[in-house]
């Protein structure tokens, strides 16, 4: 969940958000990513992008993935990987705040970046970005974000229209990979204390060419 942001110290916001023992997100994957199991990879690697405390990384590990995953928070690693640990599978985890990554070039079969949208604008780019250049011909990058309706509800991600997903947006940032699907919609988010109740949300699977 937490990458680098325009809200200050980005680590120090998400290793205080994360003190606590309870997994703020909880230990469920997130629900657009776990519907598209269908069309996930059955071996290959994968990466987590700002994964937070792990609940994605972790599934997609139990489906069989190898899988990388970062956050920028110390504290949010650290309970991934006890996730990892109490569901018996091996994540590669590391701390790393998503500019100063050393991305790997055409490597990942699957590459999900679920509410990343504590990255500003410039750095979103620059994230997406790197997201392409990170997967192999054919792979897959699978996407939830938030929608600038959400402003409207109260049941997570920022408070600021700059940092939220249009399908136009979506469209441009990813013109030169095949939109497999794009789709915005309401639903209601159970995930942990802090994505609860409905929400404005946008899903997007997109395929390297």
């Amino acid at each position: 969940m937490s990458t680098n942001t325009s809200f200050g110290d980005a680590a120090a916001m998400w290793n205080q958000r994360y003190a606590g023992d309870e997994l703020l997100f909880g230990e469920a994957p997130n629900d657009y990513l776990r519907a598209q199991a269908p069309r996930l990879p059955r071996s290959g690697r994968a990466l987590c992008v700002a994964d937070g405390e792990g609940r994605n990384s972790v599934w997609l590990a139990q489906q069989g993935l190898q899988v990388d995953a970062f956050d920028i928070a110390e504290r949010g690693v650290a309970k991934a990987r006890a996730l990892a640990r109490r569901h018996g599978v091996a994540v590669d985890f590391a701390v790393a705040d998503g500019d100063a990554l050393a991305w790997p070039q055409a490597l990942y079969d699957l590459v999900a970046a679920i509410f990343i949208q504590f990255a500003d604008p410039a750095m979103r780019a620059r994230l997406f970005a790197n997201m392409l250049r990170a997967l192999r011909p054919g792979g897959l990058l699978v996407l939830q974000g938030y929608t600038p309706r959400q402003l409207q509800y109260r049941s997570g991600g920022p408070q600021r229209i700059d940092h939220l997903y249009t399908e136009e947006m979506l469209r441009e940032a990813f013109a030169a990979a095949e939109i497999v699907e794009l789709r915005s919609y309401d639903a209601e988010l159970r995930e942990g204390t802090q994505h609860t109740g409905m929400a404005a949300l946008v899903g997007m699977v997109v395929r390297k060419r």
